[in-house]
């Protein structure tokens, strides 16, 4: 990564922004590092060769997924998250 680096830079001579910032003022020096951003990976898009990978995204009956999923698991469970005995 790389970096500049001023030393001893009166607070006078930063850009207003920056003077904002600081409580000190008048004679007051600091040091500024300017370092580059790290860049993001691009984000790699997902394959698969498996030929049952999205073999039910065409189901009607599961369009909504959490709606499904709550059809399936009631006969099993009450809705305090109890299991039910049948």
């Amino acid at each position: 990564m790389n970096a500049v680096v001023f030393e001893h830079v009166p607070v006078a001579e930063l850009p207003q922004k920056w003077r904002e910032k600081l409580a000190s003022a008048g004679s007051a020096t600091v040091t500024v590092r300017i370092e580059e951003e790290a860049q993001a990976a691009p984000a790699e898009e997902f394959t698969t060769d498996d030929p049952a990978f999205g073999i039910w995204r065409d189901r009607e009956d599961m369009a909504d997924v959490a709606a499904y999923v709550r059809k399936i698991r009631q006969p099993r469970y009450n809705r305090d998250g109890s299991r039910n005995e049948h």
